[in-house]
Parts: C-alpha cells; sequence; structure tokens
C-alpha cells in the first residue's frame, strides 16, 4: 500500500513553494477524508454481503410452508418465528440495511467530493511535489 521511492534529482527541488499554515490544513483534512472513505467502504462491503444474504433468505423463506416454524437471527439471538411474521420481519431488516447502504453512498460520495476538490487545488499549487494517490 504504501508506495514509497527514491525522488528523481528534478523532482527533489521544490519550485520554492512554501507550505502554509492552511495547505497543512488541507493535506490533513484529505487524509482524514480518505481514512473515513476507506472506513466506509469497509462498512458498504459488508452490509452488501447482508443485503445478499438477506435476499437469499427471503428466497428460502417463500418457498417454506406458512405453518411451519423458522429460526430467524435476531442480534445475537435466534428466534422461534412463523413462516409469514419471519417474512414481515425479514422485509423490515432489509428495508434497513437498503436505508443503511444509501446513507453510506451518500457520505462516500461526499467525501470523494471533497478529496477531488482538494487534489485539485494542491496538485495545482505543489505539482509532483505532493503525492495524492493510493
Amino acid at each position: 500500500m504504501n508506495n514509497m521511492r527514491v525522488l528523481a534529482e528534478e523532482e527533489e527541488t521544490s519550485d520554492g513553494v512554501e507550505v502554509t499554515w492552511e495547505d497543512q490544513q488541507q493535506i490533513n483534512t484529505f487524509a482524514k477524508l480518505n481514512a473515513r472513505l476507506k472506513g466506509i467502504e469497509d462498512k458498504l462491503e459488508q452490509l452488501k454481503q447482508e443485503k445478499e444474504a438477506l435476499d437469499d433468505l427471503s428466497t428460502e423463506l417463500e418457498l417454506t410452508d406458512e405453518d411451519q416454524t423458522v429460526l430467524y437471527k435476531l442480534g445475537e439471538s435466534f428466534l422461534h418465528l412463523p413462516q409469514p411474521d419471519a417474512l414481515v420481519r425479514l422485509e423490515i431488516d432489509q428495508a434497513s440495511v437498503s436505508s443503511q447502504l444509501a446513507k453510506l453512498g451518500a457520505v462516500a460520495e461526499e467525501c470523494e467530493r471533497g478529496m477531488k476538490d482538494l487534489k485539485v487545488r494542491l496538485y495545482a499549487k505543489f505539482g509532483k511535489a505532493i503525492n495524492l494517490d493510493e
């Protein structure tokens, strides 16, 4: 992940561009947004897997008899629920996961927009003297 390399001699010398306090704040903000985005991406991946599992469960529950009781996981516990009640609970869980996915997706887009804006500003000032890519 860390791409460290030795700078060529012509890249070593700066253009005489001074890093101001505001520049450092922008660099710090970029780093915070980047770290936040990585956490959000991890959470989005977990939610996508959970949504896929719930969708698979929905298909399985629809194939069971209505008079049959099923084990339904609620938090860390399993409950015996009648099949119709389990389907209702499953729909609620699916809606909750979809809502969380939408909210996190919006936050991720906001982080990406902020990072893009900061990249433009910082690369315009520092050019090759700064590396904001992974």
